[in-house]
């Protein structure tokens, strides 16, 4: 157990995860991770950036395996609705002897011990508990707790990011927390070879004929613009091998279309139907810019019309 003395108060350290992840094809998204994390002078500071995607796109891996091409320890600390503040920091749990023992949340370990920290899902948490961390997220890189009562200067090598997912049960994050957590690095959905290439790491004992029918299954729910990612192919990848298995006489393709109806729903079968349904009952809204409110797409005079799109 890893412990460390601040102002007179012994708290307990969590442990690093020590997973080992691989980040396969899409290199711009981990180049500008790294470079947010870099020092470039004396004088400069690192990033906090966002990593924003759909759940289940890799947002995590990525920052997961830019900590380890960087040789950092990774911290994760999952945020919820409930997060409280404390709980970003210093929690106070009854010991054995009955007396009160600091432990020093994943966030704040990372601080300590120059590791890298993930806050995954940001999004869900709080302004409260988010209130707690501007200090750390500024040139101060300082924390407070009050519960207990110590000050936390945070290690030079300390680096972290947030993931945020792209749905509408998050919370909205105060401009004063926003601007701190700059840039954003948007993660796309990967090409079909990078698909392909992730599914089959994940899953070395699929055979080829699964992995086909799952990337072309999520190919063109991508191109439809509907929310299914690799977790979900891995999951769906799965469950098919597992049934496979029990019941080797079906066929694979009725084994997989089973395994999306149990997974992801009915409405997942027939992609371009629930793809015009989310259309027609305006779950998914093209994106419009200022000048698309007074003037026509293809207007000349439409300042935010690109011909080139």
């Amino acid at each position: 157990m890893n412990k460390m003395v601040i102002d007179n108060v012994e708290i307990i350290l969590c442990h690093p995860v020590k997973t080992p992840v691989k980040w396969i094809g899409q290199s711009e998204p981990l180049r500008q991770l790294i470079a947010c994390w870099m020092v470039i002078a004396e004088e400069d500071l690192p990033l906090t950036p966002r990593i924003i995607g759909c759940p289940g796109i890799g947002k995590t891996t990525l920052a997961m395996a830019a900590a380890q091409q960087l040789k950092q320890p990774v911290y994760i600390m999952q945020c919820t609705s409930d997060t409280r503040p404390e709980d970003l920091l210093v929690s106070p749990v009854l010991s054995e002897q009955g007396k009160i023992a600091y432990h020093a949340s994943p966030l704040l370990s990372a601080a300590l011990t120059g590791g890298v920290a993930i806050l995954d899902e940001g999004n869900r948490m709080a302004e409260k508990s988010w209130a707690s961390l501007a200090g750390l997220f500024d040139h101060r890189r300082m924390a407070e707790s009050v519960v207990a009562g110590i000050t936390v200067k945070a290690h030079d090598d300390f680096r972290a990011a947030v993931t945020m997912n792209e749905d509408s049960s998050t919370f909205e994050i105060p401009d004063y927390i926003m601007s701190r957590l700059q840039p954003g690095i948007q993660i796309p959905f990967p090409s079909r070879e990078d698909e392909l290439r992730i599914l089959s790491y994940n899953i070395p004992f699929s055979n080829q004929e699964i992995l086909e029918l799952c990337v072309s299954y999520l190919q063109q729910s991508h191109n439809l613009d509907l929310p299914y990612s690799v977790r979900d192919g891995i999951n769906a990848i799965r469950y098919v091998l597992k049934m496979q298995h029990s019941d080797p006489d079906t066929d694979t393709e009725t084994l997989f279309k089973n395994a999306i109806v149990q997974i992801l729903g009915e409405d997942a079968v027939d992609l371009e139907k629930l793809a015009q349904s989310r259309k027609s009952s305006g779950e998914h809204l093209p994106s419009m810019n200022l000048g698309d409110l007074f003037f026509p797409d293809e207007d000349d005079l439409n300042p935010d019309f690109n011909e080139d799109f």
